[in-house]
């Protein structure tokens, strides 16, 4: 084989992965969208209930949770526990200003 074909090959196969990879980014895009959406349904209830906006009990049997599943799908458990922290926060501070709000209307991301 020349160097061009094996040059060919190569960009064909990285095209292939990187459509892939696309592929991948867009259903993790539409996933967190749906979370997003559950979550801020907890958001308004927990406002409309008088329930505070973290749960640090759920959160953690949620990051023991989730670093489990890391582990079995053989991926780095403190990347998963970095990522569930992030969207946690970000949940917690949707929630915040629904409470703050106190019309259970807003968005927010955990549960």
């Amino acid at each position: 084989m020349e160097k061009n074909e094996i040059d060919t090959a190569v960009r064909e196969e990285l095209a292939e992965l990187r459509d892939s990879i696309d592929n991948i980014d867009a259903a993790v895009v539409h996933l967190l969208a749906e979370r997003f959406k559950c979550t801020q349904r907890v958001g308004r209830l927990k406002a409309g209930h008088g329930l505070p906006p973290a749960d640090p009990a759920r959160e953690s049997r949620q990051i023991d949770r989730l670093r489990s599943l890391a582990e079995d799908a053989k991926l780095d458990p403190a990347f998963a526990e970095k990522l569930l922290n992030f969207i946690i926060a970000e949940v917690i501070r949707h929630h915040e200003r629904i409470a703050e709000e106190g019309t259970g209307s807003g968005d927010a991301a955990v549960g």
